[in-house]
């Protein structure tokens, strides 16, 4: 069984309510039918309802047994909206209402109210829209103040790393580094059902270069440890010595559990992290899942707006296999 399959299996399993905000995008619309058809979890689209159907008949979409949601007339705007009030404070119950409204808002408040389990988003929205209505309904997960992202690579000998963060956070402070590394070690223990092993990155290994760049990941390491002690975590890590058994034994006196055996990969920035995926997805051939957003209370994930019909589904398989 491949990874996506044990994703699907999982997913299956759980059989989660997912949100799909932009209901009247024809390829959410045909995931979504496959979502419902393959039993990965129960869709729940939001938008106008002649219009999602106007689409998804254009779209050649059955969404025979899909609930489709419009904001606008939904009798769950008054609790929607106070609840969103009553969370932020400092806002009216009318203004409240109005942001509530949008589509995004709307399917953050339905996992805010527990009426849902997961949100994708992304097709048509940009991911910082779909980062700031996750905020502003969901918040953070314990501990954690800072959203980001993070890639499955899965090499073609089957092995697996997680790379973080490829796609959201561009010059993360040691706190946010911190809360990036954090947040990606619980997603691969509760994706891949085993303890992680997080390497931060730089380009030098504990302490062979002196640079303010490596100062950043250091403090993050040390902040990351104060915030998770359960996760193993090490650095900072040249690339080879965080993989290779053999390159860390001949650097480092004492390797621990995390020197080349690493399967979490935290890179120091997005020029890093990004330009390292995509070489790995296109030199080593393998395949790249992602991104995946992570770090919010309640599951949410972001879309490539390029995105297919096919890769909508395996996106919402991972989401629903983690939450």
């Amino acid at each position: 069984m491949s990874l996506l399959d044990r994703f699907l299996a999982t997913a299956r399993e759980k059989r989660r309510t997912v949100v799909f905000p932009e209901g009247t995008d024809d390829r959410i619309l045909r995931a979504a039918a496959q979502v419902k058809k393959d039993g990965i979890g129960v869709p729940l689209l939001i938008g106008g309802k002649d219009e999602v159907a106007a689409k998804a008949q254009t779209a050649g979409a059955d969404l025979s047994g899909i609930e489709v949601l419009d904001p606008g007339s939904s009798p769950l705007l008054p609790e929607f909206a106070a609840l969103y009030a009553l969370r932020r404070k400092n806002i009216s119950a009318g203004i409240a209402e109005r942001l509530v409204k949008k589509n995004l808002m709307f399917g953050g408040m339905l996992l805010a109210a527990g009426k849902a389990d997961v949100m994708i988003a992304g097709a048509a929205s940009t991911t910082a829209s779909v980062i700031q209505a996750a905020s502003l309904t969901l918040g953070y997960e314990e501990g954690i103040n800072t959203p980001s992202s993070f890639f499955i690579m899965i090499l073609p000998d089957g092995g697996v790393l997680f790379y973080a963060d490829c796609a959201v956070n561009i010059d993360p402070n040691p706190d946010q580094l911190a809360d990036i590394g954090v947040a990606t070690g619980r997603s691969y223990r509760r994706l891949m059902n085993a303890d992680p092993k997080v390497a931060f990155l730089s380009f030098s290994t504990r302490g062979s270069a002196s640079h303010p760049f490596i100062d950043k990941v250091t403090a993050a390491l040390a902040k990351a440890r104060e915030k998770a002690p359960d996760l193993p975590m090490d650095g900072e890590f040249q690339a080879d010595t965080a993989l290779s058994a053999a390159v860390a034994a001949k650097k480092i006196k004492e390797p621990g559990a995390v020197a080349g055996a690493a399967n979490v990969l935290i890179f120091p920035d997005l020029n890093a992290g990004n330009i390292a995926y995509k070489l790995t997805q296109y030199l080593a051939k393998a395949a790249a899942y992602g991104p995946v957003l992570q770090g919010f209370a309640k599951p949410v994930s972001d879309l490539s707006r390029g995105a297919k019909p096919d890769d909508i589904v395996g996106v919402t398989a991972i989401v629903c296999a983690s939450s």
